[in-house]
Order: structure tokens, then sequence, then C-alpha cells
């Protein structure tokens, strides 16, 4: 029985005591956890922080940081002083561009080291470019509905001028400037594939307009048009000395006598 009970508290372990294991690197926290333990040195270690020259163009930034940060954090606390988004950032040190996930400590960076800001171009340009094809279709679509209202205005002009009236010029005018500021609109946005068909079939449309309203701006010139006063008065003249006899026939007498269609 002896040997039994003794087998059995051999396998059973036994609570962590407090202090156990303290002398080999480790520490109980509340609740029984036994985790690897901090020394002062690594504490302040991760509470430090080291102060950078970041060189940009002729300029330099003063920034403080943790060694422990990457060089991608950094790049965003560059962005306010700089005025350069993180990824058009490249940042120099040491000869060498450092990638944004590596960290200032592993690359050798301490307290007063200088590193070097460049603007990457080539990034700026292709993160604009994105930015545009993003916000394309939405661009579209609401010149698409500006261009909507105008059509309107297209087609009440074209039912008054060809129904005979006289509209006012300026306002064919104007409103032929702002199909063309539309035009200009929809050249300046970059857009490829289905974006691009929906760009292509709105300037279409505006250049149908456009067109409708070069002929009106001419019909319209010619409505209302009266003939000079001096033709009236000829005619009028001719009219009263002319009298009919019986060799002039009826229907001779009222073609002299009607004024010629205009």
């Amino acid at each position: 029985m002896l040997k039994t009970k003794s087998r059995v508290s051999a396998g059973v372990s036994s609570p962590a005591r407090p202090g156990a294991g303290e002398a080999a690197g480790w520490e109980v926290r509340p609740g029984g956890m036994l985790v690897q333990k901090r020394n002062s040195d690594q504490t302040a270690l991760l509470s430090s922080k080291i102060k950078l020259a970041v060189k940009f163009g002729s300029s330099f930034h003063q920034l403080t940081i943790s060694p422990q940060a990457s060089f991608g954090e950094l790049k965003k606390m560059l962005a306010g002083p700089t005025g350069l988004h993180p990824q058009d950032q490249k940042l120099i040190y040491r000869d060498k561009e450092r990638n944004s996930k590596a960290f200032l400590d592993v690359a050798g960076v301490t307290d007063g080291s200088k590193i070097v800001l460049v603007e990457d171009v080539t990034s700026r340009e292709r993160r604009l470019l994105n930015d545009n094809m993003d916000k394309a279709p939405k661009a579209i679509a609401e010149i698409g509905l500006e261009i909507d209202t105008l059509a309107k205005k297209v087609s009440v002009l074209e039912l008054e001028i060809c129904g005979g009236k006289k509209a006012s010029e300026a306002a064919v005018v104007n409103l032929t400037e702002v199909l063309m500021t539309k035009l200009l609109k929809l050249d300046e946005i970059v857009a490829n594939g289905d974006a691009k068909m929906q760009r292509r079939e709105q300037v279409r449309r505006v250049q149908k307009y456009i067109e409708t309203l070069d002929r009106l701006k001419i019909k319209n010139a010619s409505n209302g048009v009266e003939r000079p006063f001096h033709q009236k008065l000829r005619h009028s003249t001719n009219l009263a000395t002319l009298k009919p006899n019986a060799k002039l026939g009826a229907n001779q007498f009222n073609r002299a006598t009607s004024f010629p269609s205009s």
C-alpha cells in the first residue's frame, strides 16, 4: 500500500508555489500562469525612444520614435510634415532603400541616425491612376445625370424653333457651351473596361445634342424674318395701279394680286 500510494503521489503534479521558478527566469502571473520574466533591461528597451533626423530635399525633419517601430510606421509619421503619401515615400538608410515592413532596430537604426527620404514618382502615378480608375464609374454616372437635364432643354428648344417660334440666340449658344464643358470633363476621366464603354456612350450623346443645336441655330435665324420695308412698299404700289379688265382672267388676277410666299 505504501508503494502504491507513493507512485500515485509521484504522478500528480504539485501546484506552482509563489516564487517557484523565478530563479530560472520565469514568473507566476495572477491566476497561476507561468511566463518568462522580463528583466529591467528589456522593459527599458521597449519603453525607450530614439531621435532621428530625416532629410527630404533641402530640409531636415527631427522625429522621435520607438526603435522597435517599422519603416512603414516612420513613413506614416513623415506624411504630415512632408505632405507625401506613405506609399509615395522611399526611405534610404546607409545607402540602401528599406522595406516598409523592416524594423528600425534590426536595420541598425539608433539614436541620432540620419535617414534620407525620396519621393517615389512611379508609385505616386500608379496610386493616382488606381484611385481614378476606382472613381471613374461614379464620375461618369454623375455627368450622365447632368447630360439628361441638358437633353430636356435641347428638346424644348427644338419644339419651339421647329414650330416656327423665334428662340433666344443666347439660349442656344449657352446650352452648346455647357455641353462642351461636359465633353471636357468626360475626356479627363481615366477609365478601362466597362467604364470606358460608358464614357464613350456619354460622349456620343453630347456630340449628338451639339449637332442638333447647330441645326437649330441656323433654323432659328430664319424664323420670324420679315420682308424688307422697301420691298413691301413697291409691291403695294404695283397692286394699287393694277386694275382688272375684261382681257385678264380671274385666276391670273388673283395670282398677280397675291403676295409671294416667304
